[in-house]
């Protein structure tokens, strides 16, 4: 199986040095697309693919890039923003390629950007990701030093600043727009939309914002064409994932498999399956704001589609198990612990309606439960669902909460009913 992210990572000797990377084909497709193809060209490969996002939405990339104003009409700077503010728990992806590899990551935000014509390269890193942050720093002054970033690129005329921005945290930082006004020097808030970051980003400019996996999976389009991408995936959504499991699994960790792996295959062949003495209840299939799935769902594929069909969303692909032996209305509780901490404030629903449902499940998990808590909590889960909150930080903490109220309601019931967490001893 091709393992176009990880083939050249090996943790136990560290990342790749420039001279290494480019051993094994690093910067070749940066060379491609510089002498051989036009911007336009790059954008058409990348839309070819059916590259979807990799960051959680999983929003096709080719259609996002084709946004961007292009040509000499195109107000400037224009910038492209590598969000690298890895915030969503049990999400750890990006920071395996950030340490590992940081060189593809540069590669393929510099393809983005001499696809959509940008001046300028942030990446925006997660304060708590130092060795990711040092480790692209040292990689861009490497680049530069070859020629590969910086002025007259590869002699071809095309320049483009890159710089490395450390987060001052916050979840809110993964929502691009909060993620721009931060970059900005500014409050970690949502903006209006439209207009689009692609029309009116940063500092008011054009700016398109992808994920660190995202851009990792450019440099194999380029290199090896559309065709070869999609023949990646099992399905219709084309190329590999990093899929990660944690929770009580035997060998809990990160995997790159083709798009489409069964949840079966992942957990009990990649994973070594559940810990002995304990069973799998459920599972947050994409990261901790995805729905749960439970054991019938082991079969589904993980793609878009697929997850969504089955009832949850593939998310970050970082799969987040539920045992047995672990009680689902406190997983939950903690989950709207952290969202209910991390909302920006900006609208009610969010700010207050999650400080709310915290209280109702700590309520519950400290055998102060009512008779009536089964019911507020569903109709939080409907008060802040999707389009009733100003971007998706509630609607994604509720998906946990709504799931575990329709699989595991006689847990919920039982915490009522024995006035204490039964899965307390």
């Amino acid at each position: 199986m091709e393992k176009p992210l990880t083939r050249h990572i090996s943790p136990e000797n560290g990342p790749p040095s420039l001279a290494a990377y480019e051993k094994t084909g690093g910067y070749g497709a940066l060379r491609t697309a510089i002498t051989a193809m036009t911007p336009g060209q790059v954008q058409d490969a990348v839309t070819q693919s059916n590259l979807r996002g990799r960051g959680g939405a999983g929003f096709p990339t080719g259609k996002k890039w084709s946004v961007m104003p292009m040509g000499t009409e195109a107000r400037r700077p224009k910038y492209v923003v590598i969000n690298a503010d890895e915030m969503e728990p049990g999400t750890f992806k990006d920071r395996f390629l950030l340490e590992n590899n940081p060189h593809l990551t540069l590669e393929g935000a510099l393809l983005a950007a001499y696809a959509l014509e940008a001046d300028v390269v942030f990446f925006f890193v997660r304060h708590e990701y130092p060795a990711a942050s040092a480790l692209l720093t040292k990689s861009i002054a490497e680049a530069r030093d070859r020629g590969y970033a910086g002025t007259n690129i590869l002699g071809s005329g095309w320049s483009v600043e890159c710089h490395v921005h450390e987060s001052a945290g916050r979840y809110m930082c993964g929502e691009e727009t909060a993620l721009l006004n931060a970059l900005e020097g500014r409050r970690a808030t949502p903006r209006n939309k439209p207009p689009f970051p692609q029309t009116a980003g940063l500092f008011g400019k054009p700016t398109v914002v992808n994920n660190v996996e995202t851009v990792c999976n450019i440099p194999g389009i380029i290199s090896n064409g559309p065709a070869w991408f999609k023949s990646l995936g099992r399905g219709t959504d084309g190329g590999t994932k990093l899929f990660g499991v944690s929770g009580r699994v035997k060998k809990p960790g990160l995997w790159e498999l083709p798009m489409g792996t069964t949840v079966r295959e992942l957990v009990e062949e990649n994973a070594g399956g559940m810990q002995d003495g304990y069973s799998l209840k459920g599972f947050l299939p994409g990261g901790a704001s995805t729905d749960f799935l439970i054991a019938r769902h082991l079969d589904v594929p993980l793609d878009f589609g697929s997850v969504q069909a089955a009832g949850s969303r593939l998310g970050t692909g970082t799969m987040i198990i539920l045992d047995d032996r672990t009680c689902p209305v406190g997983m939950v509780h903690n989950l709207i612990h952290f969202f209910a901490r991390e909302s920006c404030g900006w609208c009610t629903p969010c700010r207050d309606g999650l400080p709310w449902t915290r209280n109702i499940l700590a309520d519950l998990e400290a055998g102060k439960g009512l008779s009536g808590d089964l019911e507020r909590l569903a109709l939080h889960c409907a008060l802040l669902a999707p389009g009733r909150t100003f971007c998706a930080l509630a609607p994604g903490a509720m998906e946990p909460l709504q799931s575990a109220l329709k699989y595991f309601k006689d847990d919920f019931m039982r915490h009522i009913e024995e006035k204490k967490c039964p899965y307390r001893k």
